[in-house]
């Protein structure tokens, strides 16, 4: 559900990081708005109430190009990670063009991962979204830990469909921009394949 401003001649995508509560979503967020030249994104926002918080901020790629003319602005999200803020990870959703599913590789934490992915499919099917028809990442966050879960194990749980996946470790930044890298890929695709 890209939005076009003309006047500026952006192309402004949504991306949104989703996952369970404490997975790393707002670290990815956190490392990219660090590591972004200043002169290209806005500011970072939090909204933060007394027990959940989103962040956002958009930034334009130098490096990803143009469609017929247009550069492409990228805002990235972060949802609430407990189940209990529902509604707010539903409002996220709208108007998304492509999806990171943050997992947290902790071997206690699977249960809370498929919960997770579950809520993200219904709630993006309840929005007429289906998540095997748009870009979809997964990133399996945490990998320096000592009970992570075999990668095995964590892609035969969670990513069945045989999305891009990647192994991270947000905190020092490891596979956080391959991550965005490859679902702005699939979102530019996306939007070049609905432009012809």
């Amino acid at each position: 559900m890209s939005f076009i401003n003309y006047s500026s001649r952006e192309i402004n995508c949504k991306i949104v990081y989703y996952g369970p509560g404490l997975c790393g979503k707002t670290t990815n967020l956190q490392f990219i708005y660090n590591k972004t030249n200043p002169d290209l994104k806005g500011k970072m926002i939090s909204l933060a109430t007394e027990t959940e918080r989103t962040l956002f901020f958009d930034f334009l790629p130098l490096a990803l190009g143009q469609i017929r003319g247009f550069k492409t602005r990228f805002h990235l999200y972060t949802v609430p990670g407990q189940v209990f803020y529902d509604a707010s990870r539903k409002l996220i959703l709208k108007g998304v063009d492509g999806v990171v599913f943050v997992a947290d590789s902790q071997v206690e934490r699977m249960e809370a991962n498929l919960e997770s992915m579950d809520n993200l499919r219904i709630n993006l099917k309840e929005q007429g979204y289906e998540l095997d028809k748009m870009p979809f990442v997964i990133q399996y966050n945490k990998r320096d830990l000592p009970n992570a879960a075999p990668l095995e194990e964590l892609r035969r749980q969670l990513n069945t469909t045989g999305v891009p996946d990647f192994e991270a470790c947000a905190t020092d930044g490891g596979g956080v921009f391959e991550t965005l890298k490859a679902v702005a890929k699939g979102v530019l695709s996306d939007l070049k394949r609905l432009s012809r």
